[in-house]
C-alpha cells in the first residue's frame, strides 16, 4: 500500500514539474539581429551594437570567435568544411542569443 502511494505522489510531482517547466519555455523572444549567408560567408546584422560573435561545430570545435566588435554588422568566413554550426551573438545590452545554422 505504501509503495502505491509513493508511486502516485512521484507521478503527481513529476507531472507538476513538467507542466510548470513547459509553461516557462513557451514564450519566444524575438532576436534583434538577422543572419545572412552566401556560401561560406556569414553576415550578422543588427539594429543594436554586436559585442561578441562565436561560431562552433556540432562536435564542439570553435571555428570563429571575435570579441569587442562594437558595430551593427559583422561578416566572417567559415574556415572549415562542416555544414551545421551553432552561432552565439552577444549584444551591447548584455543579452546573449544562440541558434543552430546550416550552410550549403
Amino acid at each position: 500500500m505504501m509503495s502505491v502511494i509513493r508511486r502516485l505522489s512521484a507521478v503527481i510531482i513529476l507531472s507538476f514539474l513538467f507542466i510548470t517547466s513547459d509553461a516557462q519555455t513557451s514564450a519566444k523572444e524575438i532576436k534583434p539581429y538577422k543572419v545572412f549567408s552566401s556560401g561560406k560567408r556569414i553576415t550578422v546584422k543588427s539594429n543594436r551594437n554586436i559585442q561578441h560573435v562565436m561560431l562552433w561545430t556540432t562536435s564542439g570545435h570553435r571555428a570563429v570567435e571575435q570579441r569587442e566588435i562594437n558595430a551593427g554588422s559583422f561578416t566572417f568566413a567559415i574556415p572549415i568544411t562542416d555544414k551545421i554550426f551553432f552561432l552565439m551573438v552577444a549584444m551591447d545590452n548584455g543579452k546573449i542569443y544562440t541558434e543552430k545554422i546550416g550552410i550549403q
